[in-house]
């Protein structure tokens, strides 16, 4: 084999392995839904009777800048889902630069105590993974009837939308990016 065919070869390998990994990062799916009930809590952030939401098993591919949906969370004790959390069993001040990452990027957990990188508005924070932002369940009790979490979310305590200089208005669905760190 020359080594014009080698080098075309390796270049069709490269291409296709680009074009694969672009693939696997648009094809996470949907695998099923959760119907919230069509009586029960109501409330701003809580699941809408009756309606359908998406449930995902899994999250899109982690790079050195991963695109997330950042949301603010609460993880102390007596608010948002009310548990403890899943890593530690411990609750966690809105002071603590901590996350709850999406059912694919929490791993089952293999990602409990690690810290990311989160980086937004020209800033970057490092945050420790204490919790698991769940894609498959809600609309429930157990859950505060809050809706599963989107398969790319970032659930942020108060401490990390601040050294982001994230405020006001700002504050809800906010686009990131973020890497193991």
């Amino acid at each position: 084999m020359s080594t014009t065919s080698i080098l075309v070869l390796a270049l069709v390998g490269l291409l296709l392995a680009a074009f694969s990994s672009t693939a696997l990062a648009e094809k996470c799916q949907p695998s099923g839904t959760l119907e919230s009930p069509a009586r029960g809590h109501t409330c701003d952030e809580c699941c809408k009777p009756g309606h359908v939401y998406p449930t995902y098993r899994c999250s899109p591919p982690v790079s050195n800048h991963t695109k997330a949906v950042m949301t603010l969370n609460d993880f102390s004790e007596g608010v948002d889902g009310g548990a403890p959390s899943e890593c530690d069993g411990k609750y966690h001040s809105n002071s603590e630069r901590v996350v709850a990452l999406s059912t694919g990027w929490y791993a089952n957990g293999k990602r409990c105590g690690e810290y990311i990188r989160i980086n937004a508005k020209g800033r970057s924070v490092l945050a420790k993974v204490v919790d698991e932002c769940d894609t498959l369940h809600g609309c429930d009790k157990p859950h505060a009837f809050q809706l599963p979490c989107p398969h790319n979310g970032v659930d942020a305590s108060q401490a990390v939308w601040d050294a982001l200089g994230i405020f006001g208005d700002e504050v809800g669905d906010f686009p990131i990016t973020w890497s193991d760190a």
